[in-house]
């Protein structure tokens, strides 16, 4: 079994709480996007985000990989290029549960809680066959994704 560490340096234990998925079988590109729409909000507003996402209410904007992609009318941040990537958003959701039941485990005020760190990276590689015509095949590659997330608690009102 690999040993898995995390991308955020700064660690304390007292101060950040963390959760990671490994190995989920989405796009590292949706996911890529995902993570840095919902970098800097707290759990509480990257929830109904993503719960909108995945309700095609509001897109998550397409910052780097937005080739081809259509321009939607509901987006924060000026940008114009979204989409609606509900297997990712739902896998995030999941990620948003672990963090927030590892911070009340700590004894953390839920509340002020903001999403510090948001890392995706690329895993496994997975190599299939697709079978052609006449006895060939053409390589199918599925590469599988880790998605870190770090949360710290805000001092001060908001």
């Amino acid at each position: 079994m690999p040993q898995f560490g995390y991308a955020f340096q700064n660690y304390d234990k007292t101060k950040h709480v963390r959760a990671s998925i490994r190995e989920k079988d989405i796009s590292h590109k949706h996911s890529r996007e995902i993570a840095v729409a919902i970098k800097g909000m707290s759990i509480e507003k990257a929830r109904e985000f993503l719960e909108n996402v995945i309700a095609r209410k509001e897109a998550v904007p397409y910052r780097r990989y937005n080739m081809e992609v259509a321009h939607r009318s509901n987006i924060r941040d000026g940008f114009f290029a979204g989409r609606f990537p509900e297997k990712a958003a739902g896998e995030f959701l999941k990620l948003l549960d672990n963090l927030e039941s590892n911070a009340e485990y700590k004894g953390m005020d839920l509340d002020r809680l903001r999403i510090v760190s948001a890392a995706v990276h690329k895993g496994t590689k997975l190599q299939r066959f697709q079978p052609r015509a006449m006895g060939r095949s053409s390589p199918k590659y599925d590469t599988l994704v880790h998605v870190e997330l770090v949360a710290q608690e805000a001092r001060g009102e908001e």
